[in-house]
């Protein structure tokens, strides 16, 4: 297995799609939020909103349904249908638990950048009791420009108080990759809904298949 260029000082993790198994569980609330008002979600809309944030996100949508399709409604109930999914159906990653507690070792410092809402990560760590391990958590609202821009990154770096090429950043998404290369960050793509196209590796020091991955490339 490769090496990193250099011995990171921190990780920056994103949160869905790497932490927790929530694309596909969005992908679904999604469609039932579609279905309620007579439209149909593609697989394909649904994953060009991978990574965006909101505004944007809302933007395609509205350009993919036209100016008259309901965008506050539609909004709404996919985040009802959401959280009622993860009530009972949120589920951690494979090696969310074992990178933890290797960086707990290494006495490495974590943040989490994600264009969710602080809400929205509260209540996903404390359903997996996971709030006392991360030092920072970086969300919507506490950067300007979101994902790609490389604001999530190079903010959670500076609170950590360590220079972003230093850090180590873990996304599963093509806008969070871009987000982080542009931050300067040693980016490592973990891929979910979205495959690693010839691009995401130009900007990556490596894809991975799982955090086990990540735990092992950390270990060397």
């Amino acid at each position: 297995m490769m090496k990193l260029p250099r011995r990171p000082q921190a990780v920056i993790f994103d949160m869905d799609g790497l932490i927790f198994d929530t694309e596909a569980l969005h992908e679904e609330a999604s469609g039932m939020a579609a279905r309620d008002l007579s439209h149909a979600m593609t697989p394909e809309l649904f994953r060009s909103l991978i990574g965006l944030t909101g505004p944007d996100g809302r933007a395609r949508v509205r350009d993919h349904f036209g100016p008259d399709f309901p965008l506050d409604a539609f909004f709404e109930r996919w985040g009802v249908h959401f959280h009622a999914l993860a009530e009972t159906r949120l589920r951690l990653k494979p090696g969310v638990n074992e990178i933890l507690d290797l960086l707990d070792e290494l006495d490495l410092p974590r943040a989490i950048a994600t264009s969710s809402s602080h809400t929205t990560v509260d209540h996903h760590l404390a359903q997996h009791g996971l709030g006392r391990r991360f030092q920072e958590i970086v969300a919507r609202g506490d950067y300007r420009n979101g994902k790609p821009a490389p604001d999530p990154y190079l903010t959670a770096a500076a609170r950590l108080g360590v220079p972003p090429k230093t850090c180590l950043a873990l996304e599963d998404s093509h806008n969070g990759v871009r987000s982080a290369a542009a931050a300067g960050a040693m980016t490592v793509m973990v891929p979910d809904l979205l495959s690693a196209t010839q691009d995401m590796k130009a900007l990556c020091v490596l894809v991975a298949s799982d955090l086990h991955t990540v735990c092992r490339l950390l270990s060397r």
